[in-house]
């Protein structure tokens, strides 16, 4: 089987290093998207040559600041004169936030909807073009449970983000598959540990009005983080998300799901989304577009 040509963006860690690495060692050429590939990530780029070297297989840092289109196009270009082509995108890049949505200015929401939302729309436009030449393609988007399970408070934008992000992916998918490229939705649970998700999570700018929410709320908010953790079962580990991307990318074209939950808590995700991708069936047979719809739903 030939090796697919990959790009991973917000690849310098969690998520995105995980897959690269996974999917390098499945044996496919793995081009890991960070931006100051020369400043703060230059440690992360040596890793990995030093991970490929040690391990003999292909994954490579690549600057790509998925929130500046000069940036990702620069990429791509790349990827296409080093390779030839380019088979796989996977749209990981991400930032959450924690606090009380009231204490958000407009312009933080806006800011993590740029990296979240818009981000994909700059790779896609730089990267759709070469697929749809090429008559084949994938694009995996990782999504939250968060957007259709039972979220809990005080991450407002961040929900509101990947919220935006998963139907953009809906929409993509019925677009693109003309051309042959597949959409595969991946839903990962809110994993505790194993990322900088909430480690490096950003915080209102109105400290002022953030504190007003501690009389009734200061509780529960220290607690969010450990009440999470205590749904989460022993023995599932962050990894696990990296090989359900190597699994979806392997399958054969027009063969993969819609959508593949990995969510050990268990927040009724994937049973809304079962619901969700089902009623869209329906409705794109009753308008005549049925050809638009992936061959398997969620799973």
């Amino acid at each position: 089987m030939e090796r697919k040509v990959i790009v991973v963006t917000g690849a310098s860690s969690g998520f995105g290093n995980l897959a690269a690495r996974a999917l390098a060692r499945a044996g496919d050429i793995v081009y890991a998207g960070m931006r100051a590939t020369q400043g703060r990530n230059a440690p992360r780029v040596a890793e990995l040559a030093e991970f490929s070297a040690a391990q003999g297989v292909d994954v490579r840092g690549i600057e790509m600041d998925v929130q500046d289109q000069a940036s990702v196009e620069a990429a791509v270009a790349r990827i296409a004169e080093e390779q030839g082509r380019l088979d796989v995108v996977v749209h990981n890049a991400g930032h959450m936030v924690l606090g009380p949505a009231e204490a958000f200015t407009p312009e933080q929401p806006a800011e993590l909807y740029d990296i979240n939302v818009l981000s994909t729309q700059r790779v896609n436009r730089a990267a759709l073009p070469l697929m749809r030449r090429a008559g084949s393609g994938l694009l995996v988007w990782v999504a939250s449970s968060s957007t259709r399970g039972g979220h809990p408070p005080f991450l407002a934008p961040y929900f509101a983000a990947k919220a935006a992000m998963d139907a953009l992916a809906e929409s993509y998918a019925a677009e693109v598959i003309r051309y042959g490229i597949d959409t595969v939705i991946v839903v990962p649970g809110a994993y505790p540990s194993g990322t900088n998700h909430f480690a490096h999570a950003g915080l209102p700018a109105d400290a002022e009005r953030a504190a007003e929410y501690d009389g009734a709320y200061g509780e529960l908010r220290e607690q969010l983080a450990e009440r999470l953790a205590g749904l989460f079962p022993a023995g599932r580990e962050v990894d696990e998300v990296a090989e359900a991307i190597v699994d979806v990318v392997g399958r054969p074209a027009g063969q993969r799901p819609f959508r593949v939950h990995i969510d050990p808590s268990r927040d009724g995700s994937d049973v809304v989304s079962t619901v969700s991708d089902r009623i869209r069936s329906e409705f794109y047979h009753r308008i005549g577009i049925a050809d638009l719809l992936p061959e398997r739903a969620s799973r």
